[in-house]
């Protein structure tokens, strides 16, 4: 049998809703550190062969979604491993891991933290019901259940509405979905808002403005290189944001696309004054890029961002595993813009003026050094990598019932 080529995962980034910890996940690793603390964390998993550090691997492959739970006491990871681990972030502990039937691609938490969603690589969202949870016990005789489906469409990200009214999944064909979440979720939902049509591309991300007057305004960023600014309910396009063009990274071909493989937006995060370095103003229902942040001197893609309220902080990091030719084949780089609001300088922070330091960097990136070639090397895999992660392999015909034969599905009992 042919040795299959490792897939590229591109790094991930989370931070604690209250700046206490923030975690970064690259290939199957998950890296946690304490800010509070100033020390890496340990994580604990009994159902894991044995406890260890916190550069050790509880995933047995990619880790393809990371988030807290709006105030900060759940954490949740998955991925190709089919397997989804709710952490508690008091302890560290894994307190449930649950098995699916095919590759995660995106998970949610309910606000109210009683449901954890998560979508499969097949179109499928799943729900568990965790409601009375207690972060130092452990989850016991929890089974996913269907919530609703895409139809064979990648799920490219889950949310959550700020009220918990709505649970919006976006997919690989272009489609914004806006269900109704019911008040018994055991039993599907069923009845659809709207859907928010108008990207050209993949929809990479969605996000939410927070606070209250701005609950019923959505953010979609696209492998279009837009950023769309929609109404929930009734899944109208407000206005539409071409980033790359603004931010000089493309020339405009007349028509309102990025040229093939560019300039895709991979990550979006809400401040309290816009999305990343957009202006968000609310009365004219309009996005305006407001200013660009370089990072200079490194090839720099970020692949996923995590925002600190408290601090105004927006985290990036870039990297990705199975790096072919690399000596160090799973890495990643973190960094802090600090000073992001729009009436303020925004500063990329020197490593000795980030939070954490050098304890930080040596948790989250290891300690091994990486050098410009890699970055260039890892740069080009991180584009291939979103760009693959979305598109549907095509397999020759000889090879479709070998594969059939090998699958591995874990079918769930009900």
């Amino acid at each position: 049998m042919e040795e299959t080529e490792a897939e590229v995962a591109p790094a991930l980034i989370a931070v604690h809703p209250h700046r206490s910890s923030v975690a970064v996940a690259v290939g199957c690793d998950l890296r946690v550190f304490d800010l509070l603390a100033g020390v890496g964390v340990t994580l604990l998993d009994d159902s894991s062969s044995s406890s260890s550090s916190s550069s050790s691997s509880f995933h047995k492959d990619s880790i393809r979604a990371i988030r807290f739970s709006a105030n900060g006491k759940l954490f949740v990871s998955a991925g190709d491993d089919k397997t989804l681990k709710i952490w508690s972030s008091i302890s560290w502990r894994c307190i449930f891991t649950l098995s699916s039937e095919k590759r995660i691609s995106a998970v949610a938490i309910s606000n109210n933290e009683s449901y954890v969603c998560f979508a499969d690589k097949f179109g499928v969202v799943w729900v568990v019901d965790i409601t009375g949870f207690d972060a130092n016990q452990p989850l016991l005789d929890k089974k996913p259940t269907p919530l609703l489906s895409h139809y064979c469409s990648i799920i490219t990200s889950l949310e959550f509405s700020p009220d918990d009214r709505f649970i919006l999944s976006a997919d690989r064909d272009f489609k914004i979905r806006v269900t109704n979440f019911p008040n018994k979720p055991l039993n599907g939902a069923h009845e659809i808002q709207s859907f928010c049509l108008g990207h050209t591309e993949f929809v990479s991300c969605l996000a939410f403005f927070q606070a209250q007057e701005y609950q019923q305004h959505l953010l979609s960023g696209s492998g279009d290189s837009t950023v769309r600014l929609w109404d929930v309910s009734s899944g109208a396009l407000l206005d539409t944001c071409e980033v790359a063009n603004k931010a000089g990274l493309l020339e405009s071909n007349g028509n309102g696309k990025s040229e093939e493989h560019g300039h895709a937006v991979t990550d979006l995060c809400t401040t309290l004054d816009g999305v990343a370095l957009l202006s968000h103003n609310v009365s004219a229902q309009t996005l305006t890029l407001a200013k660009v942040v370089s990072i200079e001197g490194e090839a720099f893609v970020p692949t996923s961002l995590g925002y600190a309220p408290s601090a105004r902080e927006l985290w990036i990091v870039t990297g990705v595993s199975s790096l072919p030719g690399c000596s160090h084949p799973s890495f990643a780089r973190v960094r802090v813009i600090s000073g992001i609001d729009i009436e303020q300088e925004a500063v990329v922070l020197e490593d000795e003026k980030m939070p954490g330091g050098e304890k930080l960097l040596e948790t989250l990136q290891g300690t091994a050094s990486v050098d410009e070639n890699v970055f260039l090397a890892a740069a080009e895999a991180v584009k291939a990598a979103m760009h693959n992660l979305l598109i549907k392999k095509q397999y020759p015909s000889e090879s479709r019932e070998s594969r059939k034969k090998t699958r591995n599905d874990r079918k769930l009992k009900q």
